[in-house]
């Protein structure tokens, strides 16, 4: 080969090699489905789109058919499908709760492999209750025989950076300031799981998942806010990426007052949306006194969604929609999303009366009177299992070939 095709072989290969990133990302959130999409997505050649679409599949990563069937009345040859490999890697997805902890394996696009059941006490031990949900997650592991990229760990708690912290631990047991991230990455490797280890806060992961793969696809400014089993969680994605702060610390909505003669809450203030519209509080409005059978969350959804007709539980509805409703129309004055999405009881409530609370937040913001932000609920059922994944995924998704070897087919 002479210099210049040598030349011209190299260019190829790092135009390729540069291109992997990008083109597995647009096959992971389901925005490349067809070769022909990659190529004019990513701008370069279908020389260069097939080298790394093969390349990718290589790796085990993608799928490529290059036999599609054509769509009633199409002409010409139909474009390569791609799709992700469904027995390519996973990443391990780990989530703790003041009810308790969940495992689970995440594959690209996603989409959960296998999950194993959670535990309904956590204890006052972070090590222990970590080392139990990793030795769950390397247990699906070793059951399915999956290839694992890494793992990634939800936490309930604020998350600080860069010491991987739980700052706020509010409703668990743990102490503050607990190092979260450094006790998973170590029960992580003494369980003998490849690839490295990571942890955020479960309102944030749970925005990333639906950005990428639920009600958050294609918003600019996408405002999460979420309760799920205690408290009150927010999160706000840029441009695709998470934005949290200088530490790690941005976007505790929950301790925005919305009833300044409320309840008193953990922060020291009163009527916060933390004690205001997460799941005691509608059991509370409601009276309801709250069980030990299943969940606060399982239990008022149930309520919200058997007894609705009761007037308690009506009163309490329309009570907690207008307490979040103030709660998001300061938040739109302040953020500007383009987008709200709504999950945990949030969502429920958002279902139960969308009128409602729309038009409060309308009514209540400036920008909700003259834009009319979309408030819609999430979609992803374990949105911070797969918010998780995402988070051990993202070095493959930068650098596909660093993360996992190979090399870049010629054009």
């Amino acid at each position: 080969m002479n210099g210049k095709a040598t030349t011209t072989t190299r260019t190829r290969l790092d135009r390729g090699r540069s291109a992997l990133g990008p083109a597995l990302e647009l096959v992971h959130t389901g925005r490349a489905p067809t070769r022909a999409v990659l190529t004019a997505e990513l701008g370069v050649t279908r020389a260069t789109a097939g080298a790394v679409a093969a390349e990718l599949e290589a790796l085990g990563l993608i799928r490529v058919d290059s036999n599609p069937g054509a769509a009633a009345g199409s002409q010409g040859r139909p474009s390569h499908r791609l799709s992700v490999d469904e027995k390519g890697p996973v990443a391990l997805a780990a989530q703790v709760h003041a009810d308790g902890f969940r495992a689970a394996l995440v594959s690209l696009g996603g989409t959960l492999v296998a999950t194993a059941p959670g535990c309904v006490t956590v204890s006052a031990d972070p090590a222990q209750v970590l080392g139990a949900v990793v030795e769950a997650g390397a247990g699906l592991l070793r059951d399915t025989g999956r290839r694992c990229v890494g793992a990634g760990l939800a936490a309930p708690s604020a998350v600080a950076e860069p010491e991987g912290t739980a700052l706020n631990p509010l409703h668990l047991a743990w102490p503050a300031g607990a190092p979260v991230r450094e006790i998973f990455a170590e029960q992580v490797r003494a369980a003998g799981i490849e690839g490295p280890a990571f942890t955020g806060n479960d309102v944030n992961l749970a925005a990333l998942a639906e950005h990428r793969h639920g009600a958050g696809r294609g918003a600019k400014d996408l405002l999460c806010v979420a309760t799920g089993h205690r408290g009150v969680g927010g999160a706000l994605v840029l441009d695709g990426r998470l934005h949290t702060g200088s530490s790690g610390l941005a976007l505790e909505v929950g301790h925005l007052t919305v009833n300044p003669e409320g309840r008193p809450c953990h922060c020291g203030s009163r009527g916060c949306l933390d004690v205001e519209t997460d799941p005691l509080a509608f059991l509370t409005v409601a009276g309801r006194a709250p069980g030990p059978e299943v969940s606060l969350l399982q239990q008022a959804r149930d309520l919200l969604r058997d007894h609705s007709d009761d007037p308690g539980v009506r009163a309490a509805t329309e009570e907690l929609i207008d307490r979040l409703g103030l709660g998001l129309a300061g938040l739109v004055n302040i953020l500007n999303p383009d987008r709200i999405i709504l999950g945990g009881l949030h969502r429920e409530l958002l279902n139960a009366d969308p009128g409602r609370l729309r038009a409060v937040v309308a009514d209540r913001s400036l920008w909700g009177r003259s834009g009319g932000v979309p408030i819609l609920p999430c979609t992803l059922d374990h949105n911070s299992l797969v918010g998780a994944a995402e988070l051990a995924w993202q070095p493959v998704l930068d650098d596909p070939l660093k993360a996992l070897g190979g090399a870049v087919a010629a054009e």
